[in-house]
């Protein structure tokens, strides 16, 4: 199928001591600099040379601690311990670069609407329309602890409030017509009072009355960015998601997904070219297959089991350490995990089993190793071809790569594939428009 636009890139980043692989702070070849601007402006800039459109920023509330109810592991093996701010470290990308754009991940749980409507428009202004802001409803029992919450909210109730919350939020981003700000000095009118409507919004959930006291901003409003993979996470997805990030552990699971979203997004009333989907993957390029390979090798051998136990509690909000690797999982067990469902369903059909091991959550899940995601590993013009493969193939509008180690594995994205995908016509070679936006090629809402 002909292409309409260049492939999405997006790079995924976590603002802590490792990629979303674990064991990349393992690696000799990540720099250990995550507590400074510098090590974040680098790797902005090295995306931006890559021609990247986004880089964006996953995130959690809480550090892993439901694994043996503490933690301990955690901080021995340097499992997403760390987790800053996402403000500053965005802020300071943005600072770094003319193009990319920056996106952050805000619960809608733990954060007011007012909040988060004032922080991405601001950002939005100040970056000359460069943000997203990825939409989650949270995951576990110890980010509610954190916020001072005895547990986390029920997940189909979660996305009902999501629902309304984003109401409110598209409600004050809209509070501002374009035109209402005049700055005109010599009738000293700043804004006109007919084109700036107050909110009243009164839900089940969430009430709001009052004027965002930042104007309209340059996308209109930030990208809007979702990762929902359950069937109630698909739905929320197609009503509100623009940027929709997946993960697709074959060809034919992306091209389920992708063709599942674009008409749910339908029965929303939206235009399914207005959403764009993208899946999670590694890339491991070398030279020659063989020095790719070995780099594979290498980066597997630092993964840990406890890497995947801690990760699965977190994310199921189940603590596995109750069990043995071997012991299989009771429907109690099963029924008692609370967090991403989808993760359960994908082991049970890939187990075949009603009641899997632990060890069969491990294998089947992903967690913690490359395995999670697909995999593009070999020669530039290999990569290149396995990635055309999802892009033709109508599973995907690009990719969202993750890193085995930092920033290592951008910059040898950036002076390897990229050229690659230029030389084919699959990648761009120049900056367009203005706004993250645009560079998407996104409506303006």
């Amino acid at each position: 199928m002909p292409l309409t636009q260049p492939m999405l890139l997006v790079a995924f980043l976590q603002a802590s001591n490792c990629s979303n692989y674990v064991a990349s702070w393992r690696h000799p070849g990540t720099d250990p600099g995550f507590l400074t601007f510098d090590y974040y402006q680098q790797i902005a800039r090295t995306l931006e040379t890559g021609m990247f459109h986004l880089a964006f920023f996953d995130d959690r509330l809480a550090m892993p601690s439901l694994y043996g109810d503490s933690p301990a592991t955690a901080l021995q093996h340097g499992i997403r311990a760390v987790k800053l701010d996402l403000i500053p470290v965005m802020t300071a990308m943005l600072l770094a670069t003319r193009h990319l754009g920056v996106g952050g991940t805000y619960s809608t749980t733990y954060y007011p609407p007012f909040h988060i409507a004032r922080l991405f428009a601001t950002l939005d202004h100040l970056s000359g329309g460069r943000v997203a802001w990825n939409v989650v409803t949270s995951l576990n029992d110890a980010e509610a602890r954190n916020f001072g919450r005895v547990q986390h909210v029920e997940h189909a109730v979660r996305y009902d409030q999501a629902d309304e919350f984003m109401q409110v939020v598209h409600g004050l981003w809209q509070t501002w017509d374009v035109d209402a700000l005049l700055m005109d000095r010599v009738q000293e009118r700043f804004a006109d009072p007919a084109r700036v409507h107050p909110l009243d919004f009164q839900g089940a959930w969430w009430h709001a009355q009052g004027t965002l006291t930042v104007p309209r901003c340059p996308q209109g409003h930030p990208v809007i960015i979702q990762a929902g993979q359950s069937g109630r996470g698909r739905d929320f997805a197609a009503r509100w998601g623009e940027l929709i990030f997946v993960i697709a552990p074959t060809l034919a699971a992306g091209q389920e997904i992708y063709a599942d979203i674009k008409t749910r997004a339908l029965r929303y009333g939206r235009r399914p070219e207005a959403i764009k989907l993208a899946p999670a993957a590694y890339v491991v390029v070398g030279e020659t297959a063989s020095i790719a390979r070995d780099k594979l090798a290498y980066v597997e051998s630092l993964a840990r089991p406890e890497d995947a136990l801690v990760l699965l509690s977190e994310i199921l909000n189940y603590d596995f350490a109750r069990h043995g690797l071997d012991e299989s999982l009771p429907t109690a067990a099963l029924q008692a995990m609370t967090g991403v469902r989808s993760i359960v369903d994908r082991v049970l059909h890939l187990s075949g089993k009603a009641h899997p091991t632990v060890r069969e959550f491990l294998q089947h899940s992903g967690r913690g190793t490359l395995a999670e995601m697909p995999r593009f590993v070999g020669t530039p013009s290999q990569v290149a071809t396995q990635m055309a493969t999802w892009l033709t193939g109508q599973a995907c509008d690009g990719f969202v790569i993750a890193a085995t180690h930092m920033p290592g594995a951008y910059e040898d994205f950036a002076r390897l594939v990229v050229p690659e995908l230029q030389s084919r016509g699959l990648a761009r070679t120049a900056y367009t428009g203005s706004t993250l936006r645009d560079q998407l090629g996104l409506p303006y809402p």
